[in-house]
């Protein structure tokens, strides 16, 4: 068995702060994360059980080292005692459970949310570079690395476009859907030794820390969703969640999600108070221009200088379209573009749309009514109902 993973650094940033708050706040949690593939494959994904069965065995044997404990203990932004937890902390096989049902690929992680949260990244990561295994490597190598060189020369011709008042910075986001992990360590490392003066970080740390990049992230939409069932009223918990990310963090890690329940709702709660606490806004779901137009106007009226926050952009963003959000933006307001796919698998293969996603927490279901169409995760339609009633969004609101 070649293991996919060696090391429980290889995961997104968001995946440590968002632990570090739920083991200070809500250690308590209960929750149920579900796999999700929105997409068909070339194959069926449930011929891959065998595999995931035993690298998920690997998985839950791996512990952090002395050397990564101390690299996260040097972030500014991690306590103390949540690395001695780390220290201590190993995934327990009998969290999470693979099977096959009726043809379709089913895992789920079910317990404590400080035990189970973290499984996402490894999850996904897993998955896909299982899946991928399977085509010829060196031609998708090839493909990857013409694809990649190709990205070089865009940015290099985009470098001799006219300068705006702030600069066009981008970094990778592609851990969870990668062709490999070798070959995200390849991208990352040829894009910091081509483009630095464009490319300023990776959200996988243990590449940021090998290859001394800054580490990227913030919060995902599970942060968010575990407070609808965290005791607050149901209209209060975005309020709840950013109030509690600001006294955790108390300035670091500054960049809100928006996009739980909408835009609409998200602004309606993101008032002067939490919009001179945060740094700037994560966009995820929706039409970017229309969602960048209705952030500016945000700070507008609460009569803060946009040029002092920062937007981030990150659904399904290649090189082209980050470039012309770019331009639409770049005078009036800081920029940041997350690209995931686009960079760690862009082989000239058909992708996976792979999730997993929180569905309940403390036995409530919890959901999303992001702004674009087809992102819901939420079975129940009566809390479904419930959700849309409270935030005042239609029926038709896209899910």
């Amino acid at each position: 068995m070649q293991p996919v993973l060696r090391s429980l650094l290889e995961t997104d940033l968001y995946k440590f702060t968002m632990w570090q708050a739920m083991l200070h706040r809500h250690p308590a949690a209960q929750t149920e994360y579900v796999f999700i593939c929105r997409n068909a494959g070339s194959y069926p994904l449930t011929d891959l059980i065998a595999e995931l069965n035993e690298q998920l065995d690997h998985l839950c044997s791996l512990r952090f080292t002395h050397d990564e404990l101390s690299y996260l203990q040097g972030l500014r932004f991690i306590k103390s005692d949540f690395v001695d937890f780390l220290r201590i902390f190993q995934f327990q096989r009998d969290f999470i459970e693979v099977r096959n049902n009726d043809g379709v690929l089913e895992i789920i992680a079910r317990g404590p949310q400080v035990h189970v949260m973290a499984f996402e990244i490894h999850v996904l990561a897993i998955v896909n570079e299982l899946y991928f295994r399977r085509f010829d490597a060196a031609a998708a190598l090839a493909e990857g690395r013409r694809r990649l060189a190709e990205k070089v020369q865009m940015l290099r011709a985009f470098g001799r476009e006219p300068a705006r008042r702030n600069p066009f910075e981008f970094f990778d986001f592609g851990v969870r859907r990668r062709f490999s992990g070798s070959w995200h360590r390849e991208v990352v490392a040829t894009l910091q030794r081509e483009v630095p003066e464009y490319f300023k970080g990776t959200s996988n740390v243990l590449l940021a820390r090998d290859l001394n990049l800054v580490p990227i992230g913030t919060m995902a939409h599970e942060y968010l969703q575990t407070y609808q069932a965290l005791g607050v009223r149901l209209r209060d918990f975005q309020k709840a969640a950013l109030e509690s990310w600001v006294q955790e963090y108390r300035g670091d890690l500054g960049v809100a999600l928006t996009d739980v329940v909408g835009m609409d709702a998200f602004l309606a709660d993101f008032d002067l108070y939490f919009a001179k606490l945060f740094d700037g806004l994560r966009h995820d779901s929706g039409d970017p221009v229309l969602w960048g137009e209705k952030a500016l106007a945000h700070y507008a009226k609460l009569r803060i200088d946009p040029n002092t926050k920062r937007l981030v952009f990150s659904d399904g963003l290649d090189l082209p379209r980050a470039f012309a959000l770019y331009r639409h933006f770049a005078d009036r307001v800081q920029l940041g573009f997350g690209i995931g796919t686009n960079l760690t698998n862009d082989m000239g293969l058909h992708t996976l749309h792979i999730v997993m996603k929180l569905t309940h927490c403390n036995g409530q279901p919890v959901a999303k009514l992001s702004d674009s169409p087809g992102k819901i995760l939420c079975d129940d339609q009566t809390f479904l109902a419930y959700l849309r009633q409270v935030f005042r969004l239609p029926d038709s609101h896209p899910a």
